[in-house]
């Protein structure tokens, strides 16, 4: 592929006219931090590993910098906006920059969080600057929503990065980390400074990869009835399982027998379990349930 010329990518100059124009300013209600610098969104595709063949889906482009520098590499991008003038203005700015591929760009205009379908082949890859303050329900959405989604990377506020990357047994491990182990293996793929962003977040940024399984999770239980078991136990963290787990067996006693059966110490706290481990407490409670009603 030939190389792009200088002017395609947005720099901080092109944002601010671009949004001057739009009448656009950032808004902290949706988290919007807009990239300004173009060697930040090209190391966001190669940190992705973005091939030729990939039809990559991109949620909240904002005015374009990341998707143009996308556009370059990828064989489509989708691009997910829920804000009214971005999304009025992102094709025009995709047809002015990179005309010989507009046709391989398409837009949705919706709230990620809803969105079921996309246009085009399935999405191979997921790449986002997700707004701050829904980045994590977004992430699970769409890896539960398109399961053709192979890769994911996603710049996120950095504690949000810790969280998801963590492993058992980190003080920052939690819900996040044991859903999005769920569908994939997930590392922290590096950081991202507060001054390639306008306007510059009071926060650090971070890049959060994200390889689905090759098979899924091997377990009888379903993936809302191991949520079920990770949001009980996460709830009460300071608590034994035992005890956290009562509501959401019945009693403590039969949280305890789920817990025995799967091979987990009634004592042991949430922060302690792998995906796996919640997986087998979910089966077990099933189990338990259906002899009694024999």
């Amino acid at each position: 592929m030939s190389s792009p010329a200088p002017d395609t990518l947005l720099g901080p100059a092109d944002v601010r006219e671009l949004a001057a124009a739009l009448g656009v300013r950032p808004t902290k209600q949706r988290g919007q931090n807009f990239v300004i610098d173009a060697n930040t969104v090209r190391r966001i595709v190669r940190t992705a590993e973005v091939r030729p063949d990939d039809v990559v889906v991109e949620v909240g482009p904002g005015l374009g910098s990341l998707t143009l520098a996308l556009l370059e590499t990828a064989d489509r991008v989708t691009a997910v906006e829920i804000d009214d003038v971005l999304a009025g203005a992102l094709p025009a700015t995709v047809a002015a920059r990179l005309p010989e591929r507009a046709d391989r760009f398409a837009l949705v205009h919706s709230d990620a969080m809803r969105v079921t379908g996309l246009p085009g082949p399935d999405p191979t890859a997921l790449v986002a600057n997700l707004p701050y303050n829904v980045a994590v329900p977004v992430l699970l959405h769409m890896l539960d929503t398109f399961p053709s989604i192979e890769r994911t990377l996603v710049m996120v506020q950095a504690e949000v990065a810790d969280r998801l990357a963590a492993g058992p047994g980190s003080k920052v491990y939690g819900v996040p980390s044991v859903k999005a182990n769920w569908y994939a293996e997930v590392k922290r793929a590096g950081s991202i400074g507060r001054t390639v962003f306008w306007p510059a977040p009071n926060v650090d940024s971070g890049l959060v990869s994200l390889v689905r399984r090759a098979e899924p999770l091997q377990t009888t239980a379903s993936r809302r009835e191991v949520f079920a078991v990770v949001d009980a136990a996460f709830a009460q963290r300071r608590k034994t399982l035992r005890a956290a787990l009562a509501g959401w067996a019945g009693s403590a006693a039969a949280a305890e027998a789920a817990l025995v059966g799967a091979g987990v110490s009634p004592q042991a706290r949430g922060e302690a379990l792998t995906v796996e481990e919640f997986a087998r407490i979910a089966e077990h409670k099933k189990s338990l349930a259906a002899g009694q009603e024999k």
